[in-house]
Formats: C-alpha cells, sequence, structure tokens
C-alpha cells in the first residue's frame, strides 16, 4: 500500500494550502475515555513518517496525564475535504513507550515524535509532511520581523465539517537561534490557548525550492505552552501574551535510526 503524499507526483493537490493537511487533530484517550485535545504535524525522513507533537500530550507526570493511545483525523480526498476518516495510534507496546522524547544540557525537551506505520494507513490518505529540508539551517536568515503562524486546534477549536486546523500569526520575541534563559526554545508573541500543544510553528517560503515546493513553509520550532511569570499578581496584571517555541531541529535527533524510546 502506498500513501500519495504533497510530494509525490501521483499526487493531485488539494484545493487548500497543504499546511493545513500537514497538522491534523490530536486527540488522547485512556482506552475509551477522551482526556485531552492538542495539536500535531507530519514530519517525514526518508521513508520513515512521524507525528510529532509535544511530549507532555503524550505522557504528563505532573497532572497525572497518560493516554495509551492517541487518534488524529487523516483527509481521504484532496478536493471533497469533508471525506476524513480517524487514525488511532497505540502509545504502549508491551509496556513499553513507543514515543521518542529528548534532553539536552538544560534539561528536558517537551518535543516527542510517534513513528507512523505506513502499511497501516488506509487507501488513499493524504500525508503532507514537512522534511529536514523544511528545517532552519542558517538561523542568521530569519529576520527578528519575520512574520510567522502557529496551526493548531486552541481549546480543540478547528472547522469540525472539514477537520481542519487555524492559524494564529505570531511574532518573534527572543533572539532566534540564541537559547532563551539557556533552554531549547525561543520565544514567540502570540495568542495562544489549551489544545495549540504540539502545533507547528512555521514561516512562509518565499521562493521555495523543488523539495519545499509541495509545502512551501519553513519548519521554525514546536509550539509547547504559554509563557508566564511566577510572580506576576493576575488580578492587576496581565498574562504576557508570550509563548515557548522549540527549536525544531530536534526533530532530527528523535528521528535518527536506533533514537531512544521513552
Amino acid at each position: 500500500m502506498t500513501s500519495p503524499e504533497c510530494e509525490g507526483p501521483e499526487h493531485h493537490p488539494p484545493v487548500i494550502d497543504p499546511l493545513f493537511l500537514a497538522t491534523p487533530a490530536v486527540a488522547t484517550y485512556d482506552n475509551a475515555r477522551p482526556l485531552s485535545n492538542a495539536s500535531g504535524f507530519f514530519f517525514r525522513r526518508d521513508d520513515r513518517l512521524y507525528l510529532a507533537t509535544s511530549r507532555h500530550v503524550l505522557s504528563d507526570p505532573d497532572s497525572g496525564h497518560h493516554p495509551d493511545r492517541i487518534e488524529i483525523t487523516l483527509h481521504m480526498d484532496p478536493r471533497d475535504l469533508t471525506r476524513c476518516t480517524g487514525y488511532s495510534m497505540l502509545l504502549y507496546e508491551k509496556g513499553s513507550a513507543v514515543w521518542h522524547q529528548g534532553s539536552d544540557g538544560g534539561g528536558e525537551i517537551d518535543v516527542a515524535v510517534v513513528e507512523v506505520d505506513r502499511s497501516a494507513l488506509p487507501d488513499g490518505a493524504i500525508i503532507c509532511a514537512f522534511t529536514p529540508e523544511h528545517l532552519v539551517r542558517d538561523f542568521d536568515a530569519i529576520a527578528t520581523d519575520a512574520a510567522l503562524c502557529i496551526a493548531g486546534f486552541p481549546l480543540g477549536f478547528g472547522d469540525t465539517l472539514h477537520r481542519l486546523p487555524v492559524l494564529r500569526h505570531a511574532a518573534i520575541a527572543s533572539p532566534f537561534g540564541i537559547r532563551f534563559q539557556g533552554r531549547g526554545f525561543f520565544l514567540t508573541d502570540a495568542r495562544t490557548h489549551r489544545g495549540t500543544s504540539g502545533a507547528p510553528v512555521v514561516m512562509r517560503i518565499p521562493s521555495p525550492g523543488p523539495a519545499t515546493q509541495a509545502l512551501p513553509w519553513r519548519l521554525l520550532g514546536v509550539h509547547s505552552a504559554r509563557m508566564d511569570m511566577g510572580n506576576r499578581d493576575t488580578r492587576l496584571d496581565e498574562s504576557l501574551g508570550l509563548n515557548c517555541a522549540w527549536y525544531a531541529d530536534i526533530l532530527m535527533t528523535l528521528t535518527e535510526t536506533g533514537a531512544p524510546r521513552a
């Protein structure tokens, strides 16, 4: 079974920007009991396909969040976007977690990937995926005033008929390429909510090359959570409106052959 991808020559171009098809909603479950809603995106490396999201979407011991499976929505027709199906993925195999997560000198990184069994995908499923070519190689090439977008499902909200995410406009709020306070993320200035965790932080490529033409967006980061001050007076002071976005190059580490599981 083959699954047509946005990059595939046999694929009919979708009627919308492929960014919307690269970012499925992620629902977490404990058996049949729904737990939470989040965001994610597809990442393809060579012939292996992954779903990337925030690590805390898959496991968050501090809050007692321990789903055993996730479900995403797959589109089945590039023209009729109401034709969708749910696709479920187990998070444990023989009692061991199947996802990959990482850490560095600053501590744990709030990004995780789950490999998608391509042979189990339904025939005709449309998979638009980021690749290593979409990652930023030259941090200096990203202007401080670059216009960013965050594609996700805030509070689980999206187009329920076509099962598509919504876009939030964002700006870079800390020097891109610098690890904010020594952690592996940068800050964005955007209005976000619960449910956006795991969403890709992207920037339009003005002149995409052959490897990125089908999905003309540069992948900068993975949205994690809102940044707030512990000493903020919640009665007098508004939220900062800033967010943590983990640098997307962590995906290369998490998708290496033989990368350890969680």
